[in-house]
């Protein structure tokens, strides 16, 4: 978790960073100097020391309070109206055919249908403002006008304030503000829901050669250095969703520990979006990007095959704290999404069993 040390006596701080049990560690936001720190420990241990000093006993309760589970997971559906997006590209890109998908994700469940006009997959090429604005206006429009809320998928101000003025009242920007400098005021002038995601590198590169540290906590550095600056430009905080993005600029091993992890980016103390649906980690870990894998009868991996791997991730994201679940399969995901929920409801806090050592 983030804490501030001036929270806490001097004679206690100095008993938590004695305590091998915990590491504490400078927390660098991304463009400003910052007083607090990150405290990592297992979160019992801060419950016993807990027990001990009332100061410690209300730092765990806030800790715990960020770790509540949501009391309903949001549905978000996809909306491509691309010709290259890695799973749907050119189905959406008749405006009749986009509103007839967004209506059907709609009655399935979505109570978001998230718009995009360009592709952000690995190695997609850059459009045009005036291109992207051709392909979203309408059909934002379309949705907004029969009472579907709408999230626009843009890096782009300009194509951003147009959905707005459509009808749009979110704004899920994949480059957490960094790639338009008018992206965070704009979110503050119009009081809309904002998506604040993390990603090493731009599409086209990002998946080259991605490396991290500790991907959680890197992750978690730079969405608070994102919060910070969207704070700063007047964004009302209540409105922020942070979203570590998967497989944006991420192996799988990243992908993995950012979804065993989740409750660590949940204690920044905003609701998480995940999205995990159809992306190319599930081939990976089932081995359908080769031909040997075990479906033999397919010849190559479709995306849109990965159902499965995709209800997996996506019940790991529900137990893992996520508010909003951003998926294309919108009917099954949501009964998905239901009995993951339920789970929580009845209690369900996670397996801890220890890796059976390797025999020789």
């Amino acid at each position: 978790m983030i804490f501030d040390p001036s929270d806490l006596p001097a004679n206690l701080l100095a008993r938590l960073e004695g305590d091998e049990a915990i590491r504490i560690e400078p927390f660098h936001a991304w463009g400003c100097d910052s007083r607090e720190r990150i405290l990592s420990c297992a979160p019992d241990h801060l419950e016993r020391l807990g027990r001990e000093r009332a100061e410690l006993r209300a730092l765990h309760e806030a800790w715990l309070s960020t770790l509540a589970p949501p009391a309903r997971p949001r549905v978000m559906g996809v909306l491509n109206v691309t010709p290259d997006s890695f799973s749907d590209g050119g189905l959406y890109l008749d405006a009749g055919l986009a509103l007839a998908h967004g209506r059907r994700m709609s009655q399935e469940g979505a109570e978001l249908i998230d718009v995009g006009g360009e592709s952000t997959r690995p190695g997609a090429q850059p459009v045009s403002p005036e291109e992207e604005l051709r392909r979203i206006t309408g059909v934002v429009r379309g949705l907004a006008d029969e009472g579907i809320a709408v999230s626009i998928d843009t890096r782009r101000a300009v194509v951003a304030r147009a959905a707005l003025d459509a009808g749009a009242v979110m704004i899920n920007d994949v480059s957490g503000g960094l790639f338009d400098p008018d992206m965070l005021p704009l979110a503050a002038e119009r009081g809309c829901e904002l998506v604040l995601m993390h990603a090493q590198g731009d599409p086209r590169t990002m998946q080259a050669d991605p490396r991290y540290g500790d991907p959680v906590a890197d992750v978690a550095r730079h969405l608070h250095g994102r919060v910070q600056a969207a704070r700063e430009a007047g964004v009302d905080p209540s409105r922020i969703y942070l979203d570590p993005g998967i497989g944006f600029g991420k192996r799988l091993e990243h992908n993995l520990a950012l979804l065993a992890r989740l409750g660590e980016l949940r204690s920044l103390g905003y609701p998480l979006l995940v999205g995990v649906s159809r992306k190319s980690f599930i081939a990976h870990i089932t081995g359908a990007e080769r031909q040997d894998d075990w479906r033999s009868a397919k010849r190559r991996d479709r995306p849109e095959e990965r159902l499965g791997g995709t209800a997996a991730a996506v019940t790991a994201s529900v137990l893992g704290g996520a508010e909003l679940l951003r998926v294309h399969d919108v009917g099954v995901m949501s009964e998905v999404i239901a009995v993951a929920r339920a789970l929580l409801q009845a209690g369900f806090s996670g397996l801890h069993l220890r890796t059976p050592p390797h025999e020789h």
